[in-house]
C-alpha cells in the first residue's frame, strides 16, 4: 500500500509541480504603433489598443523563453504631416496587426514569482521571432522579428506585474498601402519596411498556488504521523 501511495504522490505531484512552477501566465492590454512610410519617426503617433497573451517557461531565475499571442489597431493619416510629399501625404489606412511569437528573456537580477525575498523585481530584454499578420489593404501574413526591454516586479506570492516596450521588424512593407518608397539603389534589408511597436502592461501569474493538492499526499503524510 505505501509504494502504491508514493506513486501517486509522484503521478500527481512530480510532473505537474515542476511545470508549474518553473510557469508563468499572463495578460498584457497596452498600445501598438506603426511606422512606415507615413509616419517615419513618431514612436507614439496615433496609438491603438492592443491585448496580449502569454506563457512563460523559466529555465532558471535569470532565463526564460515567451511564448505569445498579440493583436492591436495600427493606423496613420498623411494630412497629420507636413513634411509628407507624393502619394504618402493623401494616403490613410487603419486596420489590424497581430502575431504569434517565441522570444528569449534575459533578467538583470535573478527573479521569481516564488516570494523568495520580500520584494523581486528586475529589468529585462527579449528577442526571438514571429508570425505576424496584419489586415488593412488586405489580409496578409509574414514574418518579423520581435524585441522588447521591461521591467518585472513581484507584487504577491505568484503574481507579477510588467512594463514593456518593444519593436517589430517585419518583412513586410504594405501596412499604409505604399510599397517601393525608396530608390532601388538605396533599399536594404533594414530599410523599405514597415514596423508596428507594443507597449503594455502586463499581470502574470502561476497556477501551481491554486491547484488542489493531491490527496493521495495527505493520506500519506497523516499515515506516517501516526505510525510515530
Amino acid at each position: 500500500m505505501r509504494k502504491f501511495i508514493i506513486l501517486i504522490i509522484l503521478t500527481c505531484t512530480a510532473a505537474p509541480v515542476f511545470a508549474q512552477r518553473t510557469a508563468d501566465y499572463g495578460f498584457s492590454a497596452g498600445m501598438t504603433t506603426y511606422l512606415g512610410d507615413i509616419n517615419e519617426s513618431n514612436l507614439f503617433y496615433n496609438p491603438g489598443p492592443a491585448f496580449q497573451l502569454f506563457y512563460r517557461y523559466n529555465f532558471n531565475p535569470r532565463q526564460a523563453v515567451r511564448a505569445n499571442i498579440l493583436g492591436g489597431n495600427i493606423k496613420a493619416d498623411g494630412a497629420d504631416f507636413d513634411n509628407l510629399m507624393g502619394p504618402a501625404a493623401s494616403t490613410s489606412f487603419s486596420g489590424i496587426v497581430g502575431e504569434f511569437g517565441i522570444t528569449y528573456e534575459y533578467n538583470f537580477f535573478p527573479y521569481s514569482t516564488m516570494r523568495s525575498r520580500i520584494v523581486d523585481y528586475t529589468p529585462y530584454i527579449a528577442a526571438g521571432a514571429a508570425l505576424s499578420v496584419a489586415s488593412t489593404d488586405d489580409f496578409h501574413i509574414f514574418p518579423s522579428i520581435p524585441f522588447s526591454a521591461g521591467f518585472k516586479i513581484n507584487v504577491a506570492n505568484h503574481l507579477g506585474l510588467e512594463f514593456e516596450y518593444g519593436f517589430r521588424k517585419t518583412f513586410y512593407d504594405n501596412f499604409d498601402g505604399l510599397t517601393d518608397m525608396v530608390d532601388p539603389d538605396d533599399q536594404t534589408w533594414m530599410h523599405n519596411n514597415d514596423w508596428y511597436t507594443f507597449m503594455g502592461v502586463s499581470v502574470t501569474w502561476k497556477l501551481y498556488n491554486k491547484l488542489v493538492g493531491c490527496p493521495a499526499f495527505a493520506d500519506f503524510a497523516e499515515d506516517k504521523k501516526r505510525k510515530r
